[in-house]
């Protein structure tokens, strides 16, 4: 069949019939993105300090009968900033990057036009 598509074996593909429309947001991905956005919001002070340990370390706890319970944690601030990341990917969507081109995919033409001043 000539112009028809077809896979990587040649078999002809499917008409899709039904589903998501193309370019529409995935329903779970949008609910979780908010579980973890409200999840985020509503710990924003506890996240604010568990980060601050992270990044300043926390010392060594001992029980009554001063036996270690948790050994000394040292600070690690780069350690904090990629978990800080690591939390910014759930709530917010990573963007991609976009190149401007002019007509044809040629140079961009930008046209500054200035404007008489009033008197």
């Amino acid at each position: 069949m000539a112009g028809s598509k077809t896979d990587l074996s040649g078999t002809p593909k499917r008409v899709k019939t039904g589903g998501r429309q193309k370019g529409s947001k995935n329903k779970v991905t949008v609910e979780f993105r908010e579980t973890v956005q409200r999840l985020l919001d509503d710990n924003r002070e506890n996240v604010a300090k568990w980060l601050a340990i992270v990044a300043q370390g926390s010392p060594a706890r001992y029980d009554k009968a001063g036996n270690i319970v948790r050994q000394e944690r040292p600070g690690d601030p780069s350690t904090a900033l990629l978990r800080l990341s690591y939390l910014a990917e759930f709530a917010a969507p990573k963007l991609n990057r976009t190149e401007v081109t002019g007509d044809g995919g040629g140079p961009l033409t930008v046209v500054v036009n200035t404007l008489a001043s009033p008197e």
